[in-house]
């Protein structure tokens, strides 16, 4: 094994990734794709628990199956608040939302 000598230790702080989503515009976009995604993979988790259909779930909501996939599609984040709360709902779940300080440190 061999030990390299004059190793330089690099610096690699710069801007973190909020600031460069913000200084290309995109950060509230890139939020609510990530929000979906999260909000999608939960509910699609809960129908697998539960073994519950597309076609099932969509009967349950009174809704059609495409307006079912685009309410599941990760990066559609038109979805309305309503129908999302119902569909929790529908699978013995509820939604919280919550809104804090833009300038909040994460943890």
């Amino acid at each position: 094994m061999k030990v390299r000598k004059n190793h330089k230790v690099r610096n690699h702080s710069g801007s973190t990734f909020d600031s460069f989503l913000e200084q290309e515009g995109i950060r509230e976009e890139v939020e609510a794709v990530a929000i979906k995604r999260v909000l999608a993979w939960q509910l699609e988790q809960a129908m697998q628990e539960q073994q519950k259909t597309k076609q099932a779930m969509a009967k349950q909501l009174h809704t059609s199956r495409s307006q079912l996939d685009r309410l599941l599609d990760p990066q559609n984040v038109s979805v309305t608040l309503d129908t999302i709360t119902r569909a929790a709902r529908a699978l013995g779940k509820r939604v919280i939302i919550r809104v804090t300080d833009a300038k909040a440190k994460r943890a």
